[in-house]
């Protein structure tokens, strides 16, 4: 029985979460204790893909406890040594950008930020229509920093979203596995 707490945060690309969901599961059966968190948006916007409520319960449901959606109630999971790593499936590209700048305006952010403080490992699981546009700087950006690692990723749609990349969801037991020896997963791009 694997005694680790992992932090699961999801983000809004909700056409990713079908893919997200499956690995936080697998996380629980291998044993390790899941945190939930969801972004404000993705905890509260209903959507084709299945409405927010819906998703809250399915994470409460697997972790066996209550997600947290809001930056008062992430902020205590590094300085308090809540969880040993944190595992965002799908991070956006606006989180991606946020955290590659600084900024902590989500409970997702907040938590990246107060993990990273501490030095335990973020792996993010990329779903991005822009991470080869606008979003490559903040791509480029995040591969540099400690105690931040990314899932192996691959273009999607390379004729119709020609720069959109999105993670291989069934590498992120394998990229956290990694990271929690401070080793990136490789290759990162398939």
């Amino acid at each position: 029985m694997n005694s680790q707490r992992i932090a699961f945060a999801m983000c809004g690309s909700y056409c990713t979460f079908s893919k997200a969901i499956p690995q936080m599961e697998r996380l629980k059966e291998k044993g390790y204790d899941i945190i939930p968190l969801m972004s404000q948006n993705a905890s509260s916007t209903d959507t084709r893909f299945g409405t927010a409520k819906e998703f809250l319960n399915t994470l409460e449901n697997i972790s066996e406890k209550k997600v947290i959606t809001t930056i008062k109630d992430a902020e205590p999971l590094g300085p308090k040594n809540m969880c040993d790593a944190m595992v965002i499936a799908p991070c956006t590209g606006n989180t991606l950008a946020k955290i590659a700048s600084g900024i902590t305006d989500t409970s997702v952010t907040m938590a990246t930020k107060s993990l990273l403080r501490v030095g335990k490992p973020v792996i993010l699981a990329l779903a991005s229509n822009d991470a080869l546009g606008i979003s490559a700087q903040n791509l480029g950006k995040v591969m540099n920093f400690k105690n931040l690692y990314l899932v192996p990723m691959e273009q999607d749609d390379i004729v119709k979203k020609p720069n959109s990349l999105v993670a291989d969801f069934t590498k992120v037991i394998p990229t956290l596995e990694k990271a929690m020896e401070q080793q990136q997963i490789r290759p990162i791009f398939l």
